[in-house]
């Protein structure tokens, strides 16, 4: 049996939003942290990992050592600043340019294989691995064509451009990371992906950081009133991530509990993104419309470790998306030991399991319901939290870069079994599924 070939340094490929960045506002959300963690788990391992990304300031040095074993390189492509992501397809050339400078100074088996992570990325990872004559594995982690599946009212759907260019990218790969089998039957289904090249890797939590704690003393950390019941929403304010549900709720459950005002309150921890940049104060100018203003805490991202606090200070975290390739903010909270209330979309019910309440649909009166129910049952929230620490036990980093590790090497030809249906790295049968 062939030996696996022996992977020593990843190219990961993160066109419009680097590792470097705050989760929670502009284009920096889930896939940061993923991109973070995996890169930090795989330097334990001995592989050194180079993120290609972006220059967004001038100030940002062309290449920065994020910790021993991580390199972020900054590839010049078009102005600094004013570029949206919807405006970087016309840049990929530029990228690839850079990117093939930079290399071309580097011996010539440089890069074991080629990661790319969101499908501009792939773009240009396609291009890379072929011109260094390496895997290109690439993780999807939003597709065009299940969000205009799942698109909240009022939002823009994906240009066809993005599902074009997502097509060729599925089609060129050697392998597909999907978080989900969730994810893994869309990919066949959707981009007609080969499911032997679909490998389903969850993604992982950092439970050295997410870890249960005194609400109190949390509350205090933050400077949260500590006899408020607490509703807490994470995430980047567009349409997709739904923070509105939380609001409409929010007034919902104020209307039929008159009594509940000043004692009931909802925080939303990020910033405008994407489609929400177009109307950067449309959730507080929704909260004043509904008469819920003085509800409502608005505060920008924190870095990780007071984001567990905020977690640990809730009485129960909403994450209401439209779609989610995963839910990273649902583990991070469970892992606080955090009830969750979550949509019954996309990895959320994989995220979630059963140490959660998943809700079908988000019409904001059964949101309004399910809230009202959870925060008035001290019982139940206490049993869920309990279930949720050691559900989110399941979950972690290290388990992520382990699978990883094996996909790398199937993808380099260093694994001989087939993926199919009993093989542990895929969740899609090898079969067409109907």
């Amino acid at each position: 049996m062939p030996q696996p070939h022996p992977i020593t340094r990843v190219a990961m490929i993160s066109v419009h939003t680097s590792p470097l960045e705050q989760p929670g506002t502009g284009d920096a959300g889930g896939m940061n942290v993923y991109i973070v963690e995996t890169a930090r788990e795989l330097a334990r391992r001995g592989v050194d990992v180079e993120v290609f990304t972006r220059t967004t300031t001038g100030s940002q040095p062309p290449v920065v050592e994020m910790e021993p074993g991580i390199t972020v390189r900054h590839i010049l492509a078009g102005p600094y600043e004013g570029l949206s992501k919807e405006d970087l397809p016309g840049q990929l050339c530029a990228f690839a340019a850079g990117v093939m400078r930079t290399a071309a100074h580097l011996p010539e088996d440089h890069f074991s294989l080629v990661h790319s992570h969101y499908w501009l990325s792939g773009q240009v990872g396609w291009l890379a691995a072929d011109r260094w004559r390496v895997p290109l594995v690439h993780t999807m982690h939003t597709m065009a064509r299940v969000k205009n599946l799942h698109l909240a009212e009022g939002d823009s759907p994906e240009p066809p451009g993005r599902e074009i260019g997502e097509a060729q990218v599925v089609e060129a790969a050697q392998r597909l990371v999907a978080n989900t089998p969730d994810e893994a039957h869309q990919l066949v289904e959707l981009y007609a992906a080969e499911p032997a090249k679909v490998a389903v890797v969850p993604p992982g939590v950092d439970l050295s950081v997410f870890g249960p704690g005194d609400q109190a003393a949390a509350r205090a950390a933050i400077g949260v009133d500590p006899d408020v019941r607490l509703l807490l929403f994470v995430g980047r304010i567009q349409p997709l991530k739904a923070p509105d549900i939380l609001v409409r709720a929010l007034a919902r459950i104020l209307e039929r509990e008159p009594d509940w005002r000043g004692r009931l309150v909802a925080a939303v921890l990020g910033g405008p993104s994407g489609s929400g940049l177009a109307h950067p104060t449309a959730l507080q100018d929704l909260a004043d419309d509904l008469g819920v203003a003085d509800s409502v805490l608005f505060r920008p991202p924190v870095d990780r470790p007071t984001l567990a606090q905020w977690y640990r200070a809730a009485d129960v975290v909403v994450v209401p998306s439209y779609s989610e390739s995963f839910g990273l903010v649902a583990v991070e909270a469970q892992a606080c030991g955090t009830p969750v209330v979550a949509a019954e979309v996309g990895g959320l019910p994989l995220a979630v399991g059963d140490a959660g309440v998943l809700v079908d649909g988000h019409d904001p009166v059964v949101w309004a319901d399910e809230l009202a129910a959870l925060l008035a049952d001290d019982d139940r929230r206490a049993d869920l939290a309990q279930r949720a620490v050691a559900h989110a036990q399941g979950f972690s980093w290290s388990a992520t870069a382990d699978r990883l590790l094996e996909v790398y090497a199937a993808a380099m030809g260093g694994s001989t079994r087939p993926i199919g249906e009993s093989d542990p790295l895929t969740g899609v049968p090898r079969t067409p599924i109907a």
